[in-house]
């Protein structure tokens, strides 16, 4: 019978793992988060014992011998991970270690049953991607925050400092309202000098010193955004122009499917990108980690069977 056996499915990536356990139904009956499991950014050793913790307590008191498929989406494939992983199953009493993939095309079947279609991502990075069934097809972007990720969080984050430390540059008071105030405050909270250079030069020292809160900020550009300050304005209509250029680059047919917190968030880039993607079969990932479920369970399902179950998977 479909409900007692089970799949597990693996969402690793650079700051948290997932794992969902699942029926062949598409019943929830487990589910973990652990740390990051991106083993290119981790290193292997913290990566696998991340995963290995989060199925350890998403399988709970369920019997691993009833486990019948499983697959893993990881960032940072590195191919040391599949031995590893058959370990930490075993451990379980799983026979067969996960079936190990990119993260990408999870993320892509978080939000649509299609096989072939195209994936659009804006997180702390940003790329699109085609796939063909269920696998990566071909890539654009998604080279980092130093030399690509347009449109990411990241991106916004460094338009919108730029913007203010270059307007302090030129002499406008520190904080002068709107955008440039929510910026301050993010780098200087009530410490702020009173010579717009001297808070500019310590704005730019912070932001060196750590150059991941500038993704931090792209929630507060958008807060500027719809509250009509036109520097944030401007700024999520380009990253929004930049996206969906992006995906231009590799989309041929099928659903659109958009991932990735700036773009599955309402905001002004979400609005923009749907408005500039009129047409198109648009739709947004749910949970990746009942997706991997789902891409484990279809292999042992029928076809209509499994589109069917879905959106219980990925809800």
């Amino acid at each position: 019978m479909t409900e007692s056996r089970l799949v597990v499915g693996v969402d690793a990536g650079a700051t948290s793992t997932r794992v969902a356990v699942h029926t062949l139904d598409g019943a929830r009956v487990g589910y973990a988060r652990a740390g990051a499991g991106n083993p290119t950014a981790h290193g292997l050793g913290k990566a696998v014992a991340a995963i290995a913790a989060a199925l350890r307590a998403a399988l709970g008191t369920h019997d691993g011998g009833r486990v019948v498929g499983s697959l893993a989406g990881v960032a940072g494939q590195v191919a040391e991970m599949v031995p590893e992983l058959a370990k930490v199953w075993a451990e379980h009493g799983i026979t067969e270690g996960p079936r190990y993939m990119g993260d990408t095309p999870i993320a892509y079947a978080a939000g649509s049953p299609e096989p072939d279609g195209s994936l659009l991502l804006s997180g702390t990075g940003a790329v699109a991607a085609r796939i063909k069934g269920f696998r990566l097809d071909a890539l654009a972007d998604g080279l980092g925050w130093l030399l690509g990720d347009e449109g990411s969080g990241f991106w916004i984050g460094r338009r919108a400092v730029k913007a203010v430390v270059h307007a302090l540059d030129r002499g406008a008071a520190p904080g002068g309202g709107g955008l440039s105030e929510l910026v301050v405050a993010h780098f200087l909270g009530d410490d702020r000098p009173a010579a717009p250079r001297a808070a500019a030069d310590r704005i730019v020292r912070l932001a060196q010193a750590d150059h991941m809160r500038l993704a931090a900020l792209s929630a507060l550009v958008s807060q500027a955004a719809a509250a009509g300050d036109p520097a944030a304005l401007e700024i999520m209509q380009e990253a929004a122009e930049r996206l969906v250029a992006t995906l231009r680059r590799v989309h041929e047919s099928g659903p659109v499917v958009l991932a990735g917190s700036v773009l599955t968030s309402e905001g002004p880039v979400r609005q923009a990108v749907t408005e500039l993607l009129a047409g198109e079969r648009v739709t947004t990932a749910g949970d990746a980690a009942g997706a991997a479920a789902w891409l484990a369970a279809r292999d042992l399902l029928p076809e209509a069977e499994a589109r069917a179950r879905h959106a219980a998977f990925t809800a």
